[in-house]
């Protein structure tokens, strides 16, 4: 009998997938009648035996998961010119696609259970524990063909001298034993269990009658406006630390962490829109608000969409953990964990072939084709168009300035953000150019490789050597990070959830509300006033048309920042006009961050202090021991009642700042741990023996934030180190007089090549030099959509190279797996393929999507 339910389940899953393939983008589908439908067809084929529950759930979780992921690419392309604050954040935190199958797959592995146990077998009145009627050998089925359980397999590491000489682009197999640890697209660590309303997945605040120490945890919202909102004038300058200490916190934070949002903005049971509905129902998680909030827009409820969870957790981690027991849900970093310039490079293949210049020889990345800034490079626009960035009032008719692309999908929220990623762009072209000169023998990939690797290193080396002591203080810093003594095999380096959910966001409140841009001699420049931070959201035509980076960057070196103070926290461009382009409405970060916090399950903020060995606080008098402002002390306790109920953002958000630093002792344990984890436990560390020379650490350690704005802007001079607040002209230095590195360091003889020559080159693919056992190897690669044939790896032996050049072959999808429906046809092309419709199409704006029967549709 199983037999034939896998099979079943397997019918109902293919049938579904081609009945979706089916809907037609363009025609509005009441979800109502995609349900009648399926219940319609279930009782025709049901079959009278307890098991078919299993079967239902299946099919009725994974068309309602499906069906959501659908409505909402139909409603984003019919809604492509309305660019309201909530399509903002979604553009912004819609995942790669990786990430979105993930995501989906979790979603309809997780679906499942909840319609197997909430609604299909009551009525066999079955017990809710799954496990009391679903075997082992059952649920791992179910979750292949969810898609789960491809992505739980470990993944294989290659066995050539390449996996020890460049960290693989997804961040996979640093660590031989554990080749998931700090990946892309894999669940956040925990460090402390999570709290779940139900023990498994329900967020903090989601039963209005759950008690929390006898009372109920207030609204995000409510603690935003009464505790952290505060006036744009209300901003105590930091005597300290420059502008631009804030923009490398948020940059370096996109490195390490990205936690995608559901893909999905209807709720998977009754099809009802999050904008439009205050019900909590997966995957909405509305924030309540009061009546006379401005922000509601007539609502009682702001929108807010869960986290993707992560495969193999919630209901279905049974799966893979203990049978009798369930593992809590958990959520995506779609990022690499390390610091590893994955805002440069990208933590995927496919983003990282977006980003990349292939056809140049000497390794470049993608530069903007329309646009330059004084005769240096932009970052390219995104090849989602027309994209929802906003767009310069004054431009002429059919003139669009779209949104950036680069290595990491937020690149384009605001104009510093984008101008530290511009600014990095440059110096991968600036380093690639140089080693390519005096490398000339080299490959374009491996000049890539090379830039790509001093990238990441120039990363790390200004992360921990020159930001994070400031952030933590001294004492912090060799309290939890210290000296650096080697890789360890054993050091976990996945980014935590308490970190990137809470801690690391400690640097909201050091944002200022006002971007200025200066001129040549660092002063005001009539031509470009000072802006609100609200008119740079999501506006790279701001970057492109207003004097490119460097009056940006001047401002950002010459003028301080936000100081974080208990009673100023984040001023209202953050708390009020979050990501509004228009009159359109707007967003709340604070409350964003807090109702984050208890989507994911954070504990509370006494369970974070017990954590890092800090005193629990029982009374207000003993939070009036870490917070010195009373005043403060009073609203939290008025609103939580309880320091153990208090949020851990806001809790770490308002501590006293330990001596030098700009953090209290509880964020301090927390960023510190995380770091010595991403340092220590990279083997790809910058240190780490025989990841760079002697001679190039010594180089690598002369560059700075500072010499690299020297060498990619028209900025001449700079503070000698640029996060240290200074003024002009006494504090700055001329970049004559900035150290920077001596790329002759890299400089690279083969005296091989006397025997063996230059290695033959390939079309549609590239090679790599790899010295192993005192002999050099050249190791191939294709580019992407074609497969190598002959040996992968050749080496230098005293009789010529050991094997013929291998060759690059144009990959056959639909042979290798089918990609277009039934009703289509697939035809190859080079480096992809297209799926011809066998009924009458019309094509979307976009030129892309569906909006008939069918469509030609090339997928890259």
């Amino acid at each position: 009998m199983k037999v034939f339910i896998i099979l079943g389940i397997s019918a109902v899953i293919a049938f579904t997938a081609v009945f979706l393939s089916f809907l037609q983008v363009g025609k509005d589908i009441l979800f109502a009648e995609v349900l009648l439908g399926l219940h319609t067809s279930f009782h025709q084929t049901q079959v009278e035996n307890e098991d078919n529950c299993i079967t239902e759930a299946i099919r009725k979780a994974s068309s309602l998961v499906d069906y959501a992921a659908h409505y909402t690419l139909k409603r984003t392309i019919q809604g492509r010119a309305i660019a309201t604050p909530t399509l903002l954040l979604a553009f912004s935190k819609f995942p790669e696609q990786e990430s979105q199958d993930i995501s989906q797959a979790a979603e309809r592995m997780e679906m499942s259970i909840q319609v197997l146990k909430e609604k299909v077998c009551q009525k066999h009145k079955r017990s809710l524990h799954p496990t009391d009627f679903l075997s082992a050998d059952l649920l791992t089925m179910i979750a292949n063909i969810s898609g789960c359980l491809p992505y739980m397999l470990p993944p294989k590491c290659p066995n050539n001298c390449l996996a020890n000489k460049y960290r693989l682009i997804t961040g996979t197999c640093n660590n031989r034993e554990h080749p998931r640890w700090g990946a892309s697209n894999i669940a956040l660590a925990r460090w402390l269990p999570p709290v779940y309303e139900d023990g498994l997945s329900q967020p903090r605040g989601w039963d209005p009658s759950m008690r929390y120490n006898g009372v109920q945890l207030p609204l995000v919202r409510e603690v935003t406006r009464k505790i952290i909102h505060a006036s744009n004038e209300a901003v105590t300058e930091d005597n300290l630390y420059s502008d631009i200490i804030m923009v490398w916190g948020q940059y370096i934070d996109h490195d390490i962490a990205f936690t995608p949002q559901s893909t999905s903005r209807i709720t998977f049971l009754n099809g009802m829109e999050c904008l439009m509905t205050c019900e909590k129902q997966n995957p909405c998680f509305p924030i309540k608000v009061t009546t006379n909030d401005t922000l509601s827009a007539g609502m009682d409820c702001l929108p807010f969409y869960r986290s993707s969870p992560a495969c193999g957790t919630g209901d279905h981690s049974i799966l893979f953990g203990n049978l009798s027991a369930l593992n809590p849900r958990q959520q995506i970093n779609g990022l690499t964990s390390f610091i590893d310039a994955s805002t440069v490079y990208g933590s995927t293949p496919t983003i990282e072939n977006k980003v990349r210049n292939l056809t140049s020889k000497e390794g470049l990345l993608k530069v903007n084709v329309k646009y330059h800034d004084n005769h240096r490079e932009y970052l390219p626009f995104t090849d989602q168009t027309p994209s929802p960035c906003a767009q310069d009032s004054n431009a002429s008719e059919g003139e669009r300035i779209e949104c950036f692309l680069a290595g990491e999908s937020r690149a384009s929220e605001v104009t510093s953000l984008a101008a530290m990623h511009t600014l990095w762009l440059r110096e991968h072209n600036r380093l690639a150019r140089a080693l390519k000169s005096i490398n000339n023998h080299w490959s374009a990939e491996m000049v890539y490789q090379e830039a790509r690797k001093i990238v990441g290193a120039l990363h790390q080396i200004i992360t921990l050597r020159d930001y994070i002591p400031k952030i933590i203080g001294p004492d912090a810093f060799n309290l939890y990070i210290g000296l650096y003594t080697g890789y360890d095999p054993t050091m976990n380096p996945t980014v935590s959830n308490v970190f990137s959910t809470a801690a690391f966001r400690f640097g909201h409140a050091t944002i200022q509300p006002i971007v200025r841009r200066l001129n040549a001699q660092y002063l005001d420049d009539p031509e470009l006033p000072n802006l609100h931070l609200h008119e740079v959201f999501f506006s790279p035509w701001r970057l492109i048309k207003e004097g490119g980076l460097d009056p940006l960057l001047r401002g950002l070196l010459a003028h301080s920042a936000k100081l974080q103070v208990p009673d100023q926290l984040l001023n209202e461009e953050l708390t009020e006009k979050l990501f509004v382009l228009s009159n359109n409405g707007s967003l709340d970060l604070a409350s964003l961050n807090l109702q984050r916090g208890r989507d994911h399950g954070l504990p509370g903020y006494n369970d974070w202090r017990e954590f890092c060995g800090l005193p629990k606080l029982e009374t207000q008098t003993d939070l009036n021991t870490v917070i010195t402002n009373h005043n403060v002390t009073e609203k939290i306790m008025e609103l939580y009642q309880n320091p153990s109920n208090i949020d851990v953002w806001l809790g770490g958000l308002v501590e006293d700042f330990l001596p030098g630093a700009r953090t209290g002792p509880l964020f301090a344990c927390i960023i510190g741990k995380q770091m010595k984890a991403l340092r220590d436990g990279d083997r790809f560390w910058w240190e780490n023996d025989n990841v760079f020379t002697e001679a190039q650490k010594e180089e690598l350690k002369r560059h700075s934030l500072s010499r690299v704005i020297c060498d990619n802007t028209g900025i001449s001079e700079v503070p000698e180190d640029a996060f240290q607040l200074g003024k002009f002209p006494q504090d700055f230095k001329h970049c004559d007089s900035i150290p920077g590195m001596n790329l002759e360091a890299w400089q690279e003889f083969h005296q091989e090549e006397e025997i063996c020559g230059t290695p033959k080159s390939v079309e549609n693919g590239d090679f790599v030099y790899c010295s192993e056992f005192g002999q050099s190897t050249v190791i191939y690669s294709c580019q992407h959509g074609f497969q190598l044939q002959g040996e992968e790896q050749i080496t230098c032996t005293s009789e010529g190279w050991n094997f013929e050049a291998p060759f690059c072959v144009d990959m056959n999808e639909y042979e290798i797996n089918p990609p277009c429906s039934p009703s289509a046809k697939c035809i190859n092309t080079k480096d992809s393929y297209k799926c011809l419709p066998a009924d009458p199409y019309k094509l979307a704006e976009d030129g892309r999507t569906c909006i008939g029967n069918a469509c030609e549709l090339a997928v890259h």
